[in-house]
């Protein structure tokens, strides 16, 4: 099998403990960890750590140390005025307020706090979501010798481990994103190279830095509105392409930004990470117009109806979570808590929108690790279910009636992080 795409992200070899980009060490949503299938705030918890201010971002681990980011608010929050446009200044959401936006590190063994810095104080150009939004859901992600944090509108920050900021660089003008739905992309490190997806309501662009100066290499614009998914970067034929999930999907070539072929076809608002498995690679939406494409590599120019077009589902896609892809099995959860298993190379089901227990919603990915799916819900509750080609619920795990998981789950060795509201959970054996 060939390398997943996003284990090519990293510099270094990502060791068991580590969990050092969005979706995990294979960058696929699964790790090599075994935690606990039974627990709760009394059983096998052990810390929990209060995180000051509002961030969704979920935390990566990296040689002892867990980082995360958050966004304290100095005033009180306000929302737009009425009538304002779409895309514009705040419109549709909360959260406008002057904030200072931080970083954090934390001891992975204890959950102390082990520094705090601020990187800037602002007020956002934008508001976020009243329910699953934040100013600081972007994902942080190292490459084993700096950290390297999103804060969209209001900075691009490389640190290094004891908090120090080495450089800093601001986009050229504020993202509009759709509805004021927050700036969710994740930033991406491939060699040299730091990647963020900018697509929004006005003009379109994926960014290429220099991930050691924060100088920018190129800037490929394009039309198409917004979206949140990272970019995946892969090697096809010897050349790296980095990929671009949308309404037209294209993949970009690292070196020059130059794209290299196209697609179209996915629905809009493209938000779950895409995957790839051998010669393909898995891409999905689950908003208006949903589908789920997989995609042959290898193609160049315009791909939309041409064989290198797999298969396509329209059913019970996700629109928020994103994916895990272990062994050939294609998992999706949809945000109403219904769970599909797809054969990745045919598109068959092994099983399809199995109802997960206690009807509610889901934001967070599911994770996957020692044969098990951990789903983290919005009612507090954390589904563990059997990973594989049959539907079966092992445990269900409450964190507390107030409790509500936006952030995605992290496995490291034996421990479950769990981000919620304002505290951060570490469950293990």
């Amino acid at each position: 099998m060939k390398t997943l795409a996003l284990c090519l992200l990293l510099c270094v070899t990502a060791a068991a403990n580590d969990w050092l980009t969005w979706r995990g060490p294979h960058g696929n949503g699964t790790a090599e960890g075994d935690p606990p299938v039974e627990f709760s705030r009394e059983e096998n918890l052990r810390w929990r750590t209060t995180i000051p201010g509002r961030g969704f971002s979920t935390p990566i681990v990296w040689n002892g140390r867990i980082f995360l980011t958050t966004a304290v608010a100095l005033e009180q929050e306000h929302a737009p005025p009425p009538g304002t446009p779409l895309g514009s200044r705040g419109s549709g959401g909360a959260g406008l307020a002057r904030h200072v936006f931080v970083v954090m590190a934390l001891d992975f063994k204890s959950g102390n706090e082990i520094w705090r810095r601020t990187v800037t104080t602002a007020e956002p150009h934008q508001g976020y979501h009243r329910t699953y939004g934040s100013h600081a859901s972007n994902s942080p992600v190292t490459d084993g010798e700096t950290l390297f944090v999103s804060f969209g509108s209001r900075g691009i920050y490389a640190l290094d481990f004891d908090g120090e900021v080495q450089w800093k660089t601001n986009l050229d003008a504020p993202m509009m994103m759709r509805y004021s739905f927050g700036e969710g992309s994740a930033p991406v490190v491939h060699g040299d190279t730091l990647l963020l997806n900018c697509d929004q309501e006005e003009q379109s662009y994926l960014l290429a830095l220099d991930k050691n100066t924060g100088r920018e290499r190129w800037r490929s614009n394009h039309d198409g509105l917004s979206t949140w998914a990272p970019p995946l970067v892969t090697e096809v034929d010897g050349l790296t392409q980095v990929i671009t999930p949308g309404e037209t999907t294209r993949a970009h070539d690292l070196e020059t930004g130059d794209i290299i072929w196209s697609v179209e076809g996915l629905g809009t608002n493209a938000i779950p990470t895409p995957l790839r498995q051998d010669d393909f690679i898995l891409l999905m939406t689950g908003h208006r117009n949903p589908n789920l494409m997989a995609v042959r590599l290898g193609g160049e120019g315009d791909l939309t109806g041409t064989e290198a077009v797999m298969w396509t589902n329209r059913r019970g896609n996700a629109y928020t979570p994103s994916p895990v892809l272990h062994e050939g099995v294609y998992y999706v959860l949809s945000d109403r808590g219904f769970f599909t298993a797809f054969d990745a190379h045919t598109g068959e089901t092994f099983y399809q929108q199995q109802r997960i227990p206690d009807l509610t919603q889901f934001k967070a990915s599911p994770v996957a690790a020692s044969s098990r799916l951990y789903v983290a819900g919005e009612n507090g509750i954390v589904t563990v279910l059997k990973l594989g080609k049959e539907f079966e619920v092992l445990a269900r795990n409450s964190m507390g009636a107030d409790e509500m998981f936006i952030a995605s789950p992290v496995v490291v060795g034996d421990t479950l992080l769990l981000r919620g509201q304002s505290d951060l959970y570490a469950v293990g054996r």
